[in-house]
């Protein structure tokens, strides 16, 4: 394979891109799909895939990504409109009623998206608090606060398999909800530190709004769509991975669900069509970077071991944690609590490093700098690193049953 200094070319074009997308944050989106195009060029004329040479390789490889494709594209583009609808519902204008009125108050805003990431989709949760916060300080939202929103929203989804695309994949994979549990050690860990400093921060930008208007009234039909839409993710996640899980690689079944509801409940309240043409640009450039991703040469990750795990929670802030995941469930031996946290997590380091990261991204433009993220969001790194050493300390690693499609025949439940 052709490399410069023992770095496949694959990579150095990856890794210009990542450093492109970094330093243009103006023009993230032609970054984005300039590496794209010289990637997938590359590929085709030069090193091929792991499905094949040529145009037939390329056509294979994208026939093996297009669902998770689809999904994402279906999730990102409908609760962009799911988020508006909530805003709309006057739900976050009457929460100063119930949240303190100090720098505590921003902190609680952070415990309820993590909460709501348990059981929704890490993305849908992030824009819910997005929404939350843009009314709760006056659209005054602070970047560090952003970085914690969206850390909130992947530590929340890190211990349960409908949280978080890597852990359904794991769920796909037969691996026991309990063993996926035990990360919330390190995210309630995380998201006390990152949370803490994140309100700090965000009170002394803009304190939150500390009595609520006694005129408004809740809009019971917005929130009713916006359940709906949510109930039904939820349902049609847990039915296809229990009881068709052979055909979840085959159709978008989730983000085909989200649209259905939304077209279907658009005659009782008119969605905001108006958010999807800059919501198209952002889903396009997460899109661009997990198809790149998905073709660099990564036939197996080092040993499994807590260090690797700690590690891939890094690489996980600059590489998509999708195909970190499959490659970890097919290698096999990790602790997967530890997998889940490291490769969840671990993405809100950076603002494109999440679909959540970039989904809220496309709320709040302002925090597509990498920089300015990595400044002002230290602290989600900090949490990474505490929450998980914390976690090695009280649960200790040790490998979690043998997932199907490993290299060894799966067991049943956790050996714990």
């Amino acid at each position: 394979m052709p490399a410069i200094f023992g770095i496949p070319i694959d990579f150095v074009l990856f890794g210009l891109t990542l450093a492109g997308v970094a330093l243009f944050h103006h023009y993230t989106f032609q970054v984005a799909l300039t590496g794209l195009a010289v990637i997938s060029a590359y590929k085709i004329l030069v090193s091929g895939f792991a499905t094949g040479p040529g145009l037939a390789g390329f056509a294979a490889h994208f026939a093996h990504e297009w669902v998770i494709l689809a999904n994402l594209f279906g999730l990102l583009m409908g609760f962009a409109l799911l988020s508006r609808h909530f805003e709309e519902s006057r739900v976050p204008a009457v929460l100063p009623k119930f949240l303190p009125d100090d720098w505590k108050g921003a902190f609680v805003l952070l415990v309820l998206v993590f909460v709501l990431s348990s059981f929704l989709d890490n993305i849908a949760a992030a824009m819910i608090g997005g929404a939350m916060a843009h009314t709760l300080f006056r659209a005054k939202v602070h970047i560090g606060y952003l970085a914690a929103i969206v850390a909130a929203s992947n530590a929340g989804g890190s211990g349960s398999v409908v949280g978080d695309t890597t852990t359904t994949m794991m769920w796909i994979a037969k691996i026991s909800p309990v063993e996926v549990l035990e990360a919330y050690v390190a995210a309630v860990v995380a998201l006390a530190i990152s949370g803490y400093f994140a309100a700090k921060q965000q009170h002394a930008y803009s304190p939150i709004v500390k009595d609520a208007d006694p005129a408004t009234r809740i809009d019971w039909v917005r929130v009713g769509i916006v359940a709906a839409i949510l109930v039904a993710a939820i349902a049609v996640n847990v039915l296809v991975n229990t009881r068709f899980g052979e055909y979840s690689d085959a159709f978008p079944f989730l983000g085909a669900t989200v649209w259905v509801v939304i077209l279907a409940t658009a005659g009782l309240r008119r969605p905001d069509w108006k958010l999807l043409p800059e919501s198209l640009k952002g889903t396009i450039f997460l899109l661009a970077l997990v198809l790149c991703a998905s073709m660099m040469p990564v036939q197996h990750l080092p040993a499994a071991s807590w260090q690797t795990a700690f590690g891939l929670g890094f690489v996980s802030a600059v590489f998509d944690n999708i195909p970190l995941t499959e490659l970890a469930i097919k290698q096999g031996g990790y602790d997967w609590g530890f997998l889940a946290f490291a490769v969840g997590y671990g993405g809100s380091m950076i603002w494109f490093g999440s679909s959540a990261g970039v989904a809220l991204s496309n709320l709040y433009p302002e925090a597509r700098s990498v920089g300015r993220w990595v400044r002002h969001g230290w602290h989600v790194a900090l949490a990474y690193v505490v929450g998980f050493f914390v976690m090695l300390a009280v649960v200790g690693w040790e490998p979690g049953s043998v997932p199907a499609g490993s290299r060894g025949a799966p067991t049943s439940g956790s050996p714990r």
